[in-house]
């Protein structure tokens, strides 16, 4: 597909160089390897808060959390919404980490603004249109999610929209895609990062948790990740992950987060990426 169909997000329009995005005194891109972590849901305020304690004492760049989650059935625990991004924001203050939360209602785009730092969107709204739009117009940075069976050229596209709104903080996610094998919750498509890299200046995150759907995966997908030259991962951590209301088999357990990332680390910058300077904690 010719990259007149994304010339914002195409590699060639912006000098063929990859892009550094500066969110909230944090970078991605460019060198910088950043680690986007933290539960796959908000659960309750002191599990969330002693997560954000564990993931700033490890070194994290960015804290992620759900407040609202897109679930397969509609039985399941679809997050606590504003009561979760309440507990976000007291999260923020408390360890100065900048936030990653899910939008998935156009309805809730305000609200989920004013705490994200950066607002991710999930796989499977990777194709909502007007909510990606919506997203570009608030100016907030975005982290699009690669649909369960898109192509790389629709990921791309995907990113488009948002920048077609002005908004220039737009980060990518390869999480897994489906295919016939189950030995693992999703097929992680590692060639996708480098692919990504010859296409787009855009910078380049992995999600191990969903691909794998198992904890003892994590790790490996993690460092292939990062050896591929990816720009970052975000990955999930529970302080008990066998009480998790939402993914537990695939959250590492936050105690030992600190030796899995500085693992990664090690590979990332065998790639030439480094973990960017952290900044002041407010």
């Amino acid at each position: 597909m010719s990259t007149t169909t994304y010339p914002l997000a195409a590699r060639e329009g912006a000098n063929d160089r990859e892009s550094t995005l500066e969110i909230a005194g944090r970078r991605i891109g460019g060198g910088a390897f950043a680690t986007i972590a933290g539960p796959c849901t908000v659960e309750t305020r002191d599990q969330t808060l002693s997560t954000a304690d564990a993931m700033l004492e490890a070194g994290v760049q960015f804290f992620r959390g759900g407040a609202y989650k897109p679930r397969s059935s509609p039985y399941s625990f679809q997050g606590l919404g504003p009561e979760g991004l309440e507990i976000l924001r007291e999260a923020k203050q408390r360890t100065g980490l900048p936030i990653v939360t899910e939008l998935t209602d156009v309805r809730d785009v305000e609200a989920v603004a004013a705490v994200a730092d950066v607002i991710q969107v999930g796989a499977r709204n990777m194709q909502n249109y007007p909510l990606l739009a919506e997203i570009g117009r608030s100016g907030v940075a975005t982290l699009i999610k690669r649909g369960l069976a898109a192509t790389l050229d629709e990921l791309l596209m995907a990113a488009e929209y948002v920048l077609a709104e002005g908004n220039p903080n737009v980060i990518l996610c390869e999480r897994g895609i489906r295919t016939f094998e189950n030995a693992t919750r999703f097929t992680l498509d590692v060639a996708a990062v480098p692919v990504l890299k010859e296409r787009t200046h855009l910078p380049i995150v992995v999600d191990p948790s969903h691909a794998a759907g198992r904890r003892e995966l994590v790790l490996p997908l993690s460092m292939a990740a990062a050896a591929a030259g990816a720009d970052g991962i975000i990955v999930e951590t529970h302080p008990t992950p066998e009480t998790a209301l939402c993914d537990g088999p695939q959250q590492l357990h936050a105690a030992t987060f600190a030796d899995y990332l500085r693992q990664v680390e090690a590979a990332a910058a065998l790639a030439g990426r480094v973990p960017a300077p952290e900044a002041t904690t407010v």
